[in-house]
């Protein structure tokens, strides 16, 4: 028995050498793939982090799924109120409101590919933080863009001394 379905999008192929590359001081971010929109579809790109790099603060999204795949390397992640470390080949699935942040590992790089189960412009907020970063644009447009991007950022004891301790 076959079901139909509707997809909000096409299939969609990004080659290696036609993706969009975005670098802060943080990470290099290949730019993979976005399609659909809010109520479907999906964004999906490749961090490569320094070993030191900062990562992303504590935040959460209110519709969106975050899922982490770690390519190489190994990568630090708040879950809620947990610090753990994931290495090379390992999953994670962050749900909606739930609060987490990520960093290289100390003492180690990573290579991680991340995906969101929504489409909400999310290449455009990648290139917002790296102009934050490089300092090409207002640290006020970050907060002033979370209800656009679902991006939402919270403040987190737990995180705070976990990179305070390395």
């Amino acid at each position: 028995m076959t079901e139909n379905t509707t997809t909000s999008f096409h299939p969609l192929l990004t080659r290696h050498a036609d993706a969009e590359t975005c670098v802060d001081p943080s990470s290099t971010m290949r730019l993979l793939g976005e399609a659909g929109d809010a109520d479907g579809g999906f964004t999906s790109y490749r961090s490569t982090f320094a070993e030191g790099a900062v990562g992303a603060p504590a935040h959460f999204h209110t519709r969106a799924t975050e899922l982490f795949f770690v390519l190489d390397g190994a990568l630090r992640v708040l879950v809620g109120e947990e610090v753990t470390v994931l290495r090379k080949g390992d999953f994670l699935a962050v749900p909606p409101h739930t609060a987490h942040a990520f960093a290289a590992a100390p003492g180690h790089a990573a290579d991680v590919l991340f995906v969101f189960d929504r489409a909400m412009d999310r290449f455009a907020y990648l290139r917002l933080l790296g102009r934050v970063m490089r300092g090409e644009a207002d640290p006020k447009e970050i907060a002033e863009s979370a209800e656009r991007f679902d991006n939402h950022y919270v403040e987190s004891v737990v995180w705070r001394a976990a990179l305070d301790a390395s």
